[in-house]
């Protein structure tokens, strides 16, 4: 794989470009409280635009602004500083959001309202999502399955792009870091009368790193990425509207499995997004869209002779039209309904068949506000599946503003997640290791091929128990807490939280091999929940100075170890020679992976006079198990646990004559790693940023 080096080249293209224009331009100067205040406002939580300070719900937004102050590029590095947000890697190098406490697969990554697809084992890759053009950044904690469907039963995190203003908006900003790794951005945009346009496009790429003791193979390869965006709009009157967005994401990795095998993994998707709104009068709006998209990968692998040795597809398609409406009765009382169908096709290696969903669904959400101090929100979604049982998913919030300081919130919402293809068609059989994967609905048909192979030494699981349908896992989420505003400079938020999770789909040894291996199978068998409290403060005393924290204590477990451990039926041993002992409840420290401690610190100071910013940030968390060391199935006191680590990032950023933005940081200050048990830290990460802004 080739890396292009000419980006200096193309910056000074894209600047004369730029130079010119603004010179031809007579475009009105940028209203600053038109943007800050438009980053108060937020859509996810309701599907309406609501004030974030007074939605009932758990959310936060993070703004464009704290994104280029922090010198941020990719959507991991952001989401990974906030409060009960941790990034996590997957196998191949990429990393997914654990939020409160649940894996990835549970949160729904939304941009511009519409769902990202793509996961590979369950993690969508948030390192292939530039923030470039991104205006926000919505979270919402909590069940979010009455509004979003499958996916959404921990919360969603919706990106925002930015969208043109009137006359003519350029922008480019390049960083070059530790790593040979570069980002190079350009954005044009422009808005006139009824017609607007926008364009962006992305270059990131990075020779890797490696963490480990063999220089043969990297932690993460050699890679090459280029995201392009586009929208535009059209007012075709005052009341109706119509926009076409467009994305297109391309990737070429070095794909190394051993010093003798080695190939490519290239990565191809784009999304189309098409939406109409209409306004009838002063209480109904509607809005119509037409969304699809394609997730492509493939890789392979050639021996050390030049031969190939595997070849690798996933090949995934969602199309999705929605059409929903906005009735507001009146200043108290707005209703939002919808109604659509989620079809979906995956084409991939080592699966039985070529699956297809179908999933029609309709959604309803009340939004009132009682009296002056009470607001409620209720709302409920009905999916229906071709593949799985049907769901309802209702949801209830309330806030209540005791004062003009003090307002307590509270929400309940039921969550679910399908099974996903591979749960349900893998057929995969390791041939170096020789133990095999079934998904739940070929079972049958596999283990029927094997016994005839003469591959099946013992059933442990009888066939027939795959009969029913593998249920979709679901989750009873609990959030209550309170916005404090101590004084003008002084804020404060609690949230408690607790998610339930039933039928969560485990992986089980349903039969022997004859070559000493075994078949998995995926299974409805375990209950687990995740419980905690989240505290965020922050200080203002003045323009220049902003300092916050937050911190997230969480509980993690499952429901039958608790029990097993309650009972007296776990043992451990302090060494292999050792004897047994028996262990108590207390001992049991719950789900892998998992920081029962959490926090985040944060400095920003501006010197206006120098025109000049800083920020320091640091994130913790506490030691954690990545898997059971002891050999009794649980995560134990007795286990090993990777220790506790903070890591600090600092940024400097200086303006010069107004358009110009010069910035020099360090991430992970401090250059702390920790191989192979948190891949993605690559250690010290030094910086210099360039923006130019017409």
């Amino acid at each position: 794989m080739s890396l292009n080096k000419n980006n200096l080249t193309l910056i000074f293209f894209i600047f004369f470009i730029g130079r010119s224009s603004a010179q031809e331009s007579s475009g009105t100067p940028k209203d600053s409280l038109e943007v800050e205040s438009l980053s108060e406002v937020l859509i996810t939580g309701t599907r309406t635009l609501r004030q974030l300070s007074s939605l009932p719900l758990p959310a936060q937004i993070i703004s464009k602004k704290q994104i280029q102050n922090i010198n941020s590029v990719r959507l991991s590095n952001v989401l990974g500083e906030q409060t009960g947000l941790i990034t996590v890697p997957d196998f191949g190098g990429g990393e997914g959001i654990q939020l409160q406490g649940l894996d990835s697969q549970y949160t729904l990554i939304l941009i511009d309202g519409v769902p990202l697809i793509g996961r590979l084992a369950g993690t969508l890759d948030l390192n292939r999502i530039t923030v470039g053009n991104i205006q926000q950044i919505e979270v919402v904690k909590g069940a979010s399955s009455s509004l979003y469907g499958s996916e959404a039963l921990g919360g969603v995190v919706n990106i925002i792009t930015e969208i043109p203003k009137e006359g003519l908006d350029a922008e480019i900003n390049y960083r070059q870091s530790s790593f040979n790794t570069s980002d190079l951005s350009t954005s044009l945009s422009h808005k006139k009368e009824q017609f607007s346009i926008n364009g962006f496009l992305n270059r990131f790429s990075s020779d890797g790193y490696n963490l480990g003791n063999n220089p043969a193979i990297n932690t993460v390869e050699p890679f090459e990425n280029y995201t392009l965006n586009t929208k535009i709009g059209y007012e075709l009157s005052e009341k109706t509207d119509a926009k076409i967005s467009l994305r297109y994401f391309t990737q070429n990795q070095d794909f190394v499995a051993s010093e003798a095998l080695r190939g490519e993994s290239d990565i191809n998707e784009w999304n189309a997004l098409l939406l109409f709104n209409h306004e009838f009068n002063s209480k109904w709006q509607s809005t119509f869209e037409f969304y699809t998209t394609r997730y492509k990968t493939n890789e392979f692998l050639d021996d050390d002779t030049g031969n190939r040795f595997s070849d690798n597809f996933f090949n995934q398609l969602m199309i999705r039209p929605e059409g929903r409406a906005i009735f507001k009765l009146n200043e108290n009382n707005e209703f939002v309904g919808g109604i659509g169908l989620t079809h979906e096709t995956l084409d991939r290696t080592n699966f039985s068949t070529t699956p297809l969903f179908n999933a029609p669904y309709i959604y309803a959400q009340w939004d009132a506000h009682l009296n002056d101090q009470l607001n409620v929100i209720v709302g409920a979604r009905y999916d229906s599946h071709n593949e799985y049982e049907s769901q309802l998913s209702p949801k209830a919030a309330l806030r209540y503003e005791v004062n003009n300081k003090l307002a307590i919130k509270g929400s309940v919402g039921y969550g679910f997640k399908a099974p996903d293809f591979r749960q349900l068609y893998f057929d995969f059989n390791n041939t170096t290791v020789g133990y095999t994967v079934l998904g739940y609905n070929v079972v049958e048909e596999a283990i029927a091929n094997l016994q005839n192979q003469g591959q099946i030494a013992n059933i442990l699981v009888p066939v027939s128990q795959f009969d029913s349908a593998l249920k979709a896992e679901s989750s009873v989420s609990f959030n209550l807490g309170f916005d404090y505003d101590i004084s003008s400079s002084v804020k404060l938020n609690v949230n408690a939280f607790r998610n339930n999770i039933n039928n969560l789909i485990d992986t089980q040894i349903i039969a022997n091999k004859t070559n000493g291996q075994n078949v998995f199978s995926y299974f409805n068998i375990s209950e687990v929940y995740t419980q905690g409290l989240e505290f965020n403060a922050s200080w203002k005393p003045n323009n220049e100075l902003s300092i916050s924290g937050g911190y997230q204590l969480l509980y993690a477990k499952d429901k039958e170890a608790e029990a097993a451990f309650s009972n007296g039926e776990v043992f451990a041993r302090q060494s292999p020679t050792s004897p047994a002992f028996q262990l108590s409840e207390n001992d049991y420290f719950g789900l892998l992976n998992r920081s029962r401690h959490m926090a985040n610190f944060k400095v920003f100071y501006n010197l206006p006079q120098w025109k000049l910013s800083t920020n320091l940030r640091v994130v913790y968390r506490s030691k954690f198990g990545l898997f059971d060391s002891n050999g009794n199935g649980y995560l134990d006191n007795f286990d090993s646990f990777v220790e506790g680590n903070a890591v600090v990032n600092l940024a400097v950023n200086k303006t010069l004559f107004d358009k110009y933005k010069l910035g020099i940081g360090a991430d992970n200050l401090f250059n702390f790693t920790d191989a192979p048990n948190i891949p993605n830290v690559p250690g010290r990460i030094i910086y210099a940023t360039l923006n130019f802004q017409l």
